[in-house]
């Protein structure tokens, strides 16, 4: 029974030497001084102050995309046991002994590092040489651009790694396609191939563009399937499903957990609550939780409400009055009403209460048993203060002529009576007896007399931003809007604060407005709801784009006719800048160019049935296009149709392809190209002096990659080699 045990047990593995020595070296370069400088580097001001929200526990909104690389920097912090106690204010600004420096750059080196022997593997899957896979692998190495995004706290190769690790899961996904199907080695880089698209997406959205490359790719290899006759009916099924649920199904699940991960972890209010809506904000720790916690669901007549504009950009605001009026003529000679004004105010004040009152009735308080306002109900609006109605008339608004003028109610005794009905009208309803319910409900008011609606002014059709005059204090402009046909967020309102009124006497109801409400019941949000919100959220919401010092355009990348000052030493000369090895981008540039040229070029020989290399090459020479040419296309191309802010260091992923496509080309020429003897030699040589230019230059510019040694200014002059580069020199 205890046989085996007179047996030694043996474990045999396969180390490849090329890829432990080419990791080893890409953990150096990238881990060595990692916390120098210790102090605050361009784009680790902006996230970093992400990492210390994620640290306390504070909701957050950025728009520049999904929260998973946020996660992965903050989770640095986490291991390093930051406090999130830091004021990231401005670049260059010294990091106290709290910040765990090291341990938050760690993990976007470690994914820079990660992706020299990835290089390695893709060209080996591609089925190139190890020569050739060794050369991508150290080009990517002694990539200045890329050791110097590394090294910082950001998020572009984290992004990089995750691409990389798709495109290399699914060549080997591919590659076992033939004889291992559904295997368990099959299997896993199928899967891995979808967990590490959706990884990439989540850090960035830029990540999609190289997810959609690899959907195209499984489609095409599965039309080509579709005609294998040896492939049953079942088995074709079989092999779709499985691409679906790993390429589609996996990848979205695994997007909606991070969100779920970044909503457990941020569950307390905090500066980016406003945008959110009035249910999205009750739903976090404090602030306006605070506020609304138990208020009535259900909002009835005599209630006393505040009502928020749903649009909520640039600022929140609500339905307000105060007892001014509009002037009795404008600026340009129109005339108004004269009545009392109403606005959309951008801060909590007692008068932006209002009161549901039904028409038929008198009294300003809730019935026992309260009844509540259903969708497609008749309401007239008091202001709680002012006890004036809620109105609109044939009158132009003061800076909307094209709409109606929305005031209070003031009676002059002139041929001019109220008109202060209201249909309301639940927009989000499920069936047309729902009730009208406080945070939950979004609602239209339609005027009964005109069919206007309830509206805050917008500008361009996006933001609320028609302020008033002096007359008006500068608060937002309300109208009436006449064409009510479509839907605009500035339309819609929903109820935020809440209670029943209790007070039918005017002195005892304002005491009553002034006060807090005291209730105790809660109301919490779907995840999916939340999801639905912040996804809306983030890819709607676009701050201003402003002109940046270092901002360039996607035609200045090829070339590299900009740079990036990322840091700069308070006294001495030392410096950091975003600067890519120059020989290499000038070779990608060149393989690139020679790969289309090739490539037209027997096109159109085979068109005319000449064919110039066998079919095995030509295959290899069309696949590893498609993955490197085809992944610079997808990552460079739609930045010409982005109305963004751009940078050097978007162009980073798209030139990593570039730079596997070099080692490609060199080998086709050597095989193909370079047939004889003495052309063979030629070109050996050739790729030796240009590997040592490469290296040249990797040496030239690694001060102001690494940002050590200081240069002295005249050794500063001499790395300008571009008049356009920005090396700052101090004066001396």
């Amino acid at each position: 029974m205890l046989g085996f045990l007179k047996e030694p047990f043996v474990v045999t593995a396969e180390i490849n030497v090329n890829l432990v020595a080419l990791t080893v070296m890409g953990l150096i370069s990238r881990l060595w001084g990692l916390c120098y400088p210790r102090a605050v580097v361009f784009d680790e001001v902006y996230y970093g102050q992400f990492v210390s929200l994620y640290m306390k526990r504070i909701f957050f909104v950025d728009d520049s995309g999904p929260p998973f690389g946020h996660m992965l920097l903050a989770l640095g912090g986490y291991l390093g046991g930051f406090d999130g106690n830091f004021l990231w204010n401005r670049i260059g600004a010294e990091y106290s002994m709290n910040v765990p420096v090291w341990s938050l750059r760690f993990l976007p080196a470690l994914a820079g590092a990660l992706c020299v022997p990835l290089a390695y593997q893709i060209l080996v899957e591609l089925h190139f040489s190890h020569c050739a896979a060794l050369g991508a692998a150290l080009l990517i190495l002694l990539e200045n651009s890329l050791i110097t995004q590394s090294r910082f706290m950001l998020l572009e190769s984290i992004l990089i790694f995750f691409i990389l690790l798709a495109v290399l899961s699914y060549l080997k996904f591919y590659n076992l396609q033939k004889h291992s199907a559904f295997s368990g080695s099959w299997w896993f880089w199928l899967l891995l191939t979808g967990v590490a698209c959706s990884c990439a997406v989540g850090v960035k959205y830029m990540g999609l563009f190289t997810y959609m490359l690899l959907l195209a790719t499984a489609g095409l290899h599965f039309w080509h399937m579709i005609g294998d006759q040896n492939l049953s009916n079942v088995s074709l099924l079989c092999h779709f499903l499985a691409r679906g649920l790993a390429l589609i199904i996996i990848p979205m699940g695994l997007y909606l957990s991070f969100f779920y991960v970044h909503l457990a972890l941020l569950y307390r209010s905090g500066p980016h609550d406003q945008i959110m809506t009035s249910a999205f904000q009750a739903s976090l720790e404090g602030g306006l939780a605070r506020i609304t916690q138990g208020q009535p669901l259900e909002v009835a007549y005599g209630s006393q409400i505040t009502l928020r504009n749903v649009l909520g950009k640039p600022v929140q605001c609500w339905l307000h009055s105060h007892t001014n009026t509009y002037p009795i003529r404008y600026e340009n000679g129109r005339g108004s009403s004269h009545q009392q004004q109403v606005t959309c105010y951008p801060f909590k004040d007692v008068n932006n209460w209002w009161i549901v009152k039904d028409p038929g009735m008198q009294q300003l308080v809730v019935s026992n048993p309260p009844r509540p306002v259903r969708h497609g109900h008749i309401v007239q609006l008091v202001h709680g203060i002012t006890t004036r109605y809620l109105n609109t008339h044939d009158v132009a608004a003061p800076l909307s002529p094209h709409s109606q003028e929305v005031s209070c109610y003031i009676d002059y005794n002139i041929s001019m009576p109220a008109q202060n009905l209201w249909r309301v009208e639940i927009v989000n309803r499920e069936s047309d007896t729902d009730v009208w319910k406080t945070i939950l409900s979004e609602v239209r008011f339609v005027h009964v007399n005109t069919s206007a609606v309830l509206k805050a002014s917008e500008r361009n059709n996006i933001f609320i931003g028609a302020s008033l005059p002096e007359w008006g204090y500068r608060q937002l402009e309300v109208v009436g809007e006449k064409l009510s046909k479509g839907y605009h967020q500035s339309m819609v309102w929903n109820v935020e604060e809440h209670r029943y009124g209790k007070s039918q006497e005017q002195k005892e109801r304002e005491v009553e407005l002034h006060s807090p409400t005291q209730m105790d019941i809660s109301k919490n949000l779907s995840f999916m709801a939340k999801f639905t919100e912040l996804q809306w959220k983030i890819l709607t919401l676009k701050n201003e784009d402003t002109e940046h010092k270092y901002s360039s355009s996607a035609l200045d990348w090829i070339t590299m006719d900009t740079n990036i000052a990322y840091w700069l030493h308070p006294t001495s000369g030392a410096q950091i800048h975003l600067l890519g090895n120059v020989a290499t981008w000038a070779s990608a540039n060149a393989a690139a160019l020679v790969y289309l040229c090739l490539s037209l070029w027997y096109l159109l020989r085979r068109r005319r049935k000449i064919y110039d290399i066998p079919e095995d090459a030509w295959q290899l020479w069309m696949a590893a296009g498609g993955i490197c040419a085809g992944g610079w296309a997808v990552n460079y191309l739609p930045f010409f149709l982005m109305e963004k802010t751009l940078f050097l260091y978007h162009y980073l992923p798209a030139v990593t392809f570039q730079i596997l496509l070099i080692p490609v080309v060199l080998q086709h020429l050597g095989e193909h190209l370079c047939r004889s003897v003495l052309l063979k030699s030629m070109l050996s040589a050739l790729i030796v002096a240009w590997f040592s230019s490469v290296y040249f230059v990797y040496c030239t510019f690694s001060p102001v990659t690494y940002g050590q040694p200081a240069l002295s200014p005249t050794e500063l002059k001499a790395l300008r080699w571009k008049d356009t580069w920005n090396i700052l020199i101090r004066k001396q």
